[in-house]
């Protein structure tokens, strides 16, 4: 009898924030499917969507002690971290102007500090298995800034896209991969009130995810560094 082809995802654990909804809840579930360990990183664990042998932990980007204890937990109950994608983030439509500096400290230490403190503490474990990939959620908007208003999410997503180069740089000779995931419209909470879209006519989270389970699997010679998506005709320079 012939054996069933194991999935070369089986067994590998990713840590994912943000996945209780959106981009992050399509991304985790994907993965499953494909047979890696979920890690979910939720402020509200009861909101999880799988169960085991996935697991559910606390974690609060805007809490700078949560990433480690979110990184201790999840070695403590799978002893390997093989991914980390960090899909939390925040939008506020608001110009510079009428930002202050509250505001912009809260969108980039959810944006941008967060995912930051939870790759440096999960770096020893990507480290360890030579193949590990870090995936962040940036924007079109980490690319371009579109309108006054999108501007200060715009300065954090922008530093999202410098990170992900900066983990690439940092990584490389360690087998350490980022891929910097640049979305524009995607049927989400998010956009559910942008006027004059319909949520089919955007990206559908279950696109991303698909493509970005397709990266995570590939070796290190042949890594993607940047996945853009667009729902309409737009400068993706």
């Amino acid at each position: 009898m012939s054996q069933a082809k194991r999935s070369p995802s089986a067994g590998r654990v990713v840590m994912i924030s943000g996945a209780s909804r959106g981009i992050g809840a399509a991304i985790a579930s994907r993965l499953a499917a494909d047979g890696w360990l979920i890690s979910a990183g939720l402020r509200n664990t009861a909101m999880a969507s799988l169960g085991a042998p996935h697991i559910a932990c606390f974690h609060d980007a805007t809490d700078p002690a949560t990433e480690a204890a979110w990184v201790r937990e999840t070695l403590t109950h799978f002893d390997r971290i093989d991914a980390v994608i960090a899909s939390a983030g925040i939008s506020i439509p608001e110009s510079i102007l009428e930002t202050d500096d509250q505001d912009l400290a809260q969108r980039l230490q959810i944006n941008v500090r967060s995912p930051t403190r939870l790759v440096k503490a999960a770096w020893p474990a990507l480290v360890a298995g030579g193949q590990g990939r870090v995936v962040l959620l940036s924007s079109m908007s980490g690319k371009r800034v579109k309108s006054p208003r999108s501007s200060t999410y715009a300065i954090s997503k922008f530093a999202v896209t410098g990170l992900a180069a900066a983990v690439r740089r940092t990584g490389w000779a360690d087998g350490i991969r980022s891929i910097v995931v640049c979305p524009g419209y995607v049927a989400t909470d998010m956009t559910s009130k942008v006027a004059g879209w319909h949520p089919e006519d955007m990206t559908q989270p279950e696109d991303i995810a698909a493509m970005v389970s397709a990266t995570l699997n590939l070796p290190n010679n042949a890594s993607v560094s940047e996945l853009c998506f667009t729902c309409q005709d737009e400068d993706m320079a």
